[in-house]
C-alpha cells in the first residue's frame, strides 16, 4: 500500500531550513507559495511530522529539493509510471506517452463532443468543427477619433473591429504555435471553447503537440471546487483530476510540469464568478510563472480582457469568412440530415444560396459566429428557407446572449444591473439603442452610454441616488451588457457600439412597438415616419410593422405622408394624372398601382422601366409602349447615323409593327418604315437622305407615338422635383415592403392603400367622397 503522506528525515530537515533561509522568507511566505491557507503543513514538515504527499513534494519543489532526498524512507515507487519521473530525456519521453495513454479516453470524452443549443444529442467535435482564423491586433484597445468612426456605412459598420478590413489574419494553430502562453479573446459564441477542445483532441491524436500531456480545465469547475476546499491551487486540482485516470502519484504530474511537456488548456476566464476571479487569476499568474516550460491557452471573453495574464500574447478570434460558413454550413446539414450525406450536400448548397440573396442579407450579417451560424442551420433545416419575420430570428439570438445560452452550459454570472429582471434590461438596451439611432450613431462615446445607463437607473429608484453612485452603478451595468451578453462592444478606447447593427436596429424598432400609452405610441409612430426619405430608417420600418400586433395604424400614417410629399406641386399632379390615364386605357389583369408605376418609371427612367421593382408585370400595350419608348431611344442617339444605326432602327420598327393592333398606328408606322433609305442605294445618298430627312424623321415617330399612345411627352422636372419624385417612389416601395414582412394590416386597409398606390390627390379626394 502506497503511504498518502510524507516525513522529512533529519538530513532532510537541515537541507530544508538552509534552502528555506536561502530564500529569505518566513513560513507564511513559503505557505502562500505553496498556496497553503494556513502554515501548519509547513510547521509539521520542519518539525518532521507527516505531510500530505503532494503538499510535501510541493514543498520540496518550491525549496529546489529533490522530495527523495529528504522525506524518511521514500517509497519505491508510487505506480509503474513512477520509474520514469526522475530520469533522463528518455525516460521522460517514456513517462509522457504512458499518461498520454493513460488520459486518452478521458480527453475524448471531455473534449471530444459538442452539446449544440437545441440538439437533443451530442455531436462529434470532428464533425461539426471548422478552423478558425486568429486577429494578432485587438481592436478595442486602439485609440481612434469618433468622428472617423461615425463616418462608416452600415455596411462598413458590422465589419469593423472584426478583422475584414486591414488586418492580416493567421491560423488558429499558427497561432498556437506561435505563443507558448497564448489567450484567445473572442465575443459570445465565436467559439473559443471549442478551439480549445479542438486543441485537446488534436494533442490527443498527436495531430499536434504529441510530445505534451494535453490537460483541459475549465475555470469555473476549478472555482468553485476551490472554494469548497478554501484552497486555489492547479497543481492539487490536475492531480485530482489525474486520479479519475487512475495516475495517483503526485510526483508524476510535477515531472511533467517541470520539464516542460504539458499543453494547459484554461477556458472561461470570463465565467468566473468576480469574488472569485482575483484567486484564479493568481494561481494562474503563479502556476504559469512556476511552470513557464509547459504550453499555455487560456479563453476569455474580449470585454474582459482587462483581467490582464503576466507574459500572455492576447489574439482575437476572427469572424467567419464565406469560406469558413460555406464549410460549417456543409458539415452541419451533413451531421444532422437524417437521411443520406448527398441530402445534406444539397441542403447546405441551398442555405448557402439562399443566404446570399439580396432579401437575406441581415442574416449575413450575424451568421459570421458559429452560435448565430448554428441558429440559422437549425431554423433554416426542413423548411428550406429563412423565416419571413427577421424580428423570430434576432429574438432567439438575444434570447441566447441575454442568458439562455449561459443557462444552457451551467454558467452563473454576477449579479449586476441592480437586479433589473430580463425585460427591464430589454427597455434598457432599447432605450439605449433608440437614443443613438435616432442621433445617427452607429458608435458613441462611452460616457454618452452610461449617461443613458444612469438615467434608466434613476428612474427606476423612487430615492434620489448620489451622482458618484450613480457612476459606479452605470459603469457596472455597462460593463456587465459588455462582458456577459457581448450587445455592447467597445470597438475602440472608450468607444463603444452595439455589437451588431441588427440588434441596434431591433432594439430601436422594439421601443417604438413597446410604447406605453396610445398617445406615447402614436408620437413613436410620427417621429418614426418623419424618417421615411432617410434609408438608414428603412429596416426600423420593416422590423416595427412586423412586430405589431396590428400595423394599420403604421401604413395608413405612411400612406398619409407619401401623399402629402407631392401633394402641393401641380406639375407632379400632372404628371400623376398622366399616368393614371394612361394605366387606365390598359385592360388586362395588371393592378392599376402597378401599371401607373410602370409608365412613370418609363417617363424619368426608360431603359429601367421593364425592371421596376412595382411593374412586374407588362400587358400587350404597356410592352408595345416600352418598345416604343426603347425605339425612340435608339433614334435619338447623334453621331451613329451610319447604315448599321439605320438599319437596326428599321428592323426594330418592324418588329414593333407586328404587334400594333390599332390600324391608325399601323399605317402611319407603315409609312414612317418607306421613308427610310434601303440597302441598295449608294453610300453618297445614304448620308444625303440622313442629314435632310432624319431629324425630321425621327420628330415624326415621336408625334405619331404621342398622339396614339399618350407617351415619351417632355417632362421637364426641375432638380428639386427630381428629389421629390425619387424619394416619392422610395416610399412608395417603402410601404409595399412593409405590407409584404407579414405584418398584421387589416385586409381591408392594405387592399385601399395598394389601390391608391401612385394617384394624384383629385383622384385619391373623388375616392373618399365615394
Amino acid at each position: 500500500m502506497v503511504k498518502r503522506s510524507l516525513q522529512a528525515s533529519l538530513t532532510g530537515i537541515q537541507e530544508a531550513k538552509k534552502a528555506f533561509a536561502r530564500k529569505g522568507w518566513i513560513q507564511d511566505n513559503l505557505a502562500e507559495e505553496v498556496n497553503l491557507k494556513t502554515r501548519q503543513p509547513i510547521w509539521r514538515f520542519f518539525t518532521g511530522r507527516p505531510v500530505e504527499r503532494h503538499t510535501f513534494i510541493e514543498i520540496c519543489s518550491v525549496l529546489e529539493l529533490n522530495w527523495r532526498e529528504v522525506a524518511t524512507n521514500p517509497p519505491a515507487e508510487f505506480s509503474q509510471l513512477e520509474d520514469y519521473t526522475q530520469s533522463s530525456d528518455l525516460d521522460i519521453d517514456i513517462l509522457v506517452q504512458k499518461v498520454r495513454s493513460r488520459r486518452f479516453d478521458k480527453i475524448q470524452d471531455q473534449c471530444g463532443i459538442l452539446q449544440l443549443w437545441d440538439i437533443s444529442h451530442p455531436v462529434a467535435i470532428d464533425d461539426i468543427y471548422i478552423d478558425v482564423n486568429i486577429l494578432q491586433e485587438i481592436e478595442s484597445l486602439h485609440y481612434l477619433d469618433i468622428l472617423e468612426l461615425q463616418k462608416l456605412s452600415p455596411e462598413e459598420f458590422d465589419r469593423f473591429g472584426l478583422g475584414e478590413i486591414d488586418q492580416q489574419q493567421i491560423p488558429g494553430m499558427q497561432a498556437v504555435e506561435t505563443y507558448s502562453k497564448l489567450r484567445v479573446l473572442g465575443k459570445a459564441g465565436v467559439g473559443k471553447t471549442t478551439f480549445l477542445q479542438y486543441l485537446a483532441i488534436q494533442c490527443n491524436k498527436s495531430g499536434f503537440a504529441a510530445n505534451l500531456v494535453p490537460i483541459f480545465i475549465t475555470l469555473r469547475n476549478f472555482a468553485q471546487e476551490s472554494k469548497v476546499t478554501n484552497e486555489f491551487s492547479l497543481l492539487k486540482y490536475i492531480n485530482r483530476e489525474f486520479l479519475t485516470s487512475g495516475i495517483s502519484d503526485a510526483s508524476v504530474i510535477e515531472s511533467l510540469l517541470n520539464a516542460g511537456r504539458v499543453l494547459l488548456l484554461l477556458d472561461g476566464m470570463d465565467e468566473v464568478l468576480k469574488e472569485q476571479s482575483i484567486s484564479v487569476l493568481s494561481e494562474i499568474r503563479r502556476f504559469s510563472e512556476k511552470y513557464h516550460k509547459n504550453q499555455f491557452v487560456a479563453a476569455c471573453r474580449t470585454a474582459s480582457q482587462k483581467l490582464r495574464l503576466r507574459g500572455f500574447t492576447d489574439v482575437e478570434i476572427a469572424p467567419f469568412t464565406l469560406q469558413q460558413i460555406t464549410a460549417f454550413a456543409n458539415k452541419w446539414f451533413v451531421a444532422f440530415t437524417k437521411t443520406n450525406i448527398r441530402d445534406g450536400e444539397a441542403e447546405s448548397i441551398q442555405f448557402i444560396n439562399k443566404l446570399d440573396s439580396d432579401e437575406n442579407w441581415q442574416f449575413r450579417q450575424l451568421v459570421i459566429t458559429p452560435l448565430f451560424l448554428h441558429l440559422a442551420c437549425w431554423v433554416f433545416h426542413g423548411k428550406e428557407k429563412f423565416p419571413t419575420k427577421r424580428t423570430d430570428f434576432y429574438k432567439q439570438a438575444l434570447d441566447l446572449l441575454l442568458g439562455k445560452w449561459d443557462e444552457s452550459r451551467g454558467i452563473q454570472r454576477d449579479e449586476v444591473y441592480r437586479g433589473l429582471f430580463l425585460p427591464q434590461k430589454v427597455k434598457l438596451l432599447s432605450q439605449i439603442a433608440a437614443a443613438t439611432f435616432e442621433q445617427g450613431q452607429y458608435f458613441f462615446e462611452q460616457r454618452i452610454v452610461e449617461q443613458y445607463i444612469g438615467d434608466y437607473i434613476q428612474n427606476l429608484t423612487k430615492v434620489p441616488m448620489d451622482a458618484e453612485e450613480l457612476q459606479i452603478e452605470s459603469e457596472a451595468a455597462l460593463k456587465a451588457i459588455e462582458a456577459q451578453h457581448g450587445l455592447l462592444a467597445e470597438r475602440a478606447r472608450g468607444i463603444f457600439s452595439f455589437s451588431y447593427l441588427a440588434f441596434q436596429e431591433y432594439f430601436t424598432a422594439r421601443k417604438i412597438v413597446a410604447s406605453h400609452n396610445l398617445e406615447a405610441f402614436g408620437q413613436a409612430l410620427e417621429g418614426l415616419v418623419s424618417h421615411m426619405s432617410d434609408p438608414h430608417w428603412h429596416e426600423i420600418f420593416l422590423l416595427t410593422a412586423t412586430m405589431l400586433r396590428s400595423a394599420d395604424s403604421l401604413v395608413q400614417l405612411m400612406k398619409q405622408h407619401i401623399d402629402a410629399l407631392v401633394a402641393q406641386d401641380k406639375y407632379l399632379q400632372e404628371f400623376l394624372t398622366w399616368a393614371s390615364q394612361k394605366s387606365r386605357s390598359i385592360p388586362t389583369k395588371p393592378k392599376d398601382a402597378t401599371v401607373r408605376a410602370f409608365y412613370l418609371a418609363l417617363s424619368r427612367t426608360p431603359h429601367l422601366a421593364p425592371h421596376f421593382a412595382l411593374a412586374s408585370t407588362l400587358d400587350q400595350g404597356m410592352f408595345l409602349d416600352a418598345a416604343l419608348n426603347d425605339l425612340l431611344l435608339e433614334c435619338a442617339i447623334h453621331g451613329s447615323q451610319d447604315f448599321a444605326h439605320i438599319h437596326a432602327c428599321g428592323d426594330a420598327l418592324s418588329n414593333i409593327m407586328g404587334i400594333v393592333l390599332d390600324v391608325g398606328l399601323q399605317k402611319s408606322l407603315q409609312q414612317l418604315s418607306d421613308q427610310l433609305p434601303n440597302s441598295r442605294q449608294s453610300q453618297e445618298r445614304f448620308r444625303l437622305w440622313c442629314q435632310t430627312n432624319y431629324s425630321a424623321w425621327t420628330e415624326q415617330l415621336k408625334i405619331t407615338i404621342i398622339n396614339y399612345r399618350n407617351i415619351n411627352h417632355q417632362w421637364n422636372f426641375s432638380a428639386e422635383q427630381e428629389q421629390v419624385l425619387q424619394r416619392y417612389y422610395d416610399a412608395n416601395q417603402l410601404l409595399l415592403d412593409c405590407l409584404h414582412t407579414n405584418s398584421e394590416v387589416t385586409a381591408s386597409i392594405r387592399q385601399e392603400i395598394e389601390a391608391t398606390l401612385l394617384l394624384p390627390t383629385k383622384e385619391l379626394q373623388d375616392r373618399e367622397w365615394q
